[in-house]
């Protein structure tokens, strides 16, 4: 099993993203996207395509939309053919957003972005821990998961729908992940609990097959135990929450 980690640019989280595929069993590679586009090709030798997060092209243009719009010229019809031989992609925060502005995610009109990432309710960065609920298992990256304890860290994180689109977006079961105020119920847009404002709480999307995730919130950050807030509570534990996620990739192709 092969993942490749995209780089460039400002995407500033590969080598923890690469870790984390590393230890749940891949072999994995960090590739530049100029490298990428010279060699399109080279895709064909991974299973999985990962693009983490970080600030890509400073966001100068809108979060993810420069780098989309590079990917987009390039490589959109290598990805469309990645999706369909039944393989994964991840996008993480930034990532998140290169796929929403990329239409790979929820890609029902199977072209144009359906779907914007805007700022924050709040006009500040968030960086805070939050309590999600899968709402999507049916993806082969939240298959028999019910919730996550995951960090944000973003400016442009809230997901601007269309109230049509947003209904259709619920029938089809493509909603992966919603922000909780506890176990037991959804934020319902209630800060710090939603940390963006986004429309039903929505932290991630999916395609209509459940193997390309857009997903707001890090997992790579919170891979080992030691790495949240209150490890010292269980320090048996080895991993944490992010760590499901990556070995689900793994369960998938085994």
């Amino acid at each position: 099993m092969n993942v490749l980690v995209l780089s460039g640019y400002g995407i500033n989280c590969e080598n923890e993203t690469l870790h984390a595929f590393e230890v749940v069993g891949f072999k994995g590679k960090i590739i530049h996207i100029n490298d990428l586009i010279q060699n399109p090709k080279q895709l064909n030798n991974y299973q999985v395509f990962a693009i983490p997060g970080g600030f890509s092209y400073g966001d100068d243009t809108g979060s993810g939309n420069a780098m989309a719009k590079k990917i987009m010229t390039n490589l959109y019809d290598q990805l469309i053919d990645f999706t369909l031989k039944n393989k994964l992609i991840i996008g993480i925060c930034n990532g998140c957003q290169i796929l929403i502005n990329l239409g790979l995610v929820p890609n029902l009109n199977k072209k144009d972005p359906e779907v914007a990432m805007i700022e924050n309710k709040s006009g500040n960065y968030e960086c805070r821990w939050v309590l999600l609920k899968v709402t999507n298992d049916k993806s082969p990256w939240l298959k028999n998961i019910s919730t996550l304890n995951l960090p944000v860290a973003h400016q442009e994180g809230q997901f601007m729908i269309p109230q049509n689109l947003l209904k259709n977006i619920k029938t089809k079961n493509l909603i992966g992940l919603q922000y909780m105020e506890s176990n037991k119920k959804l934020a319902k847009g209630k800060f710090p609990f939603n940390p963006n404002g986004s429309k039903y709480d929505i932290a991630a999307l999916t395609n209509q097959n459940g193997n390309v995730l857009a997903m707001m919130p890090h997992p790579e950050r919170a891979f080992y135990h030691y790495q949240i807030p209150n490890w010292q509570n269980n320090s048996s534990k080895k991993f944490a929450d992010g760590y499901k996620i990556f070995m689900n990739a793994k369960k998938f192709f085994a």
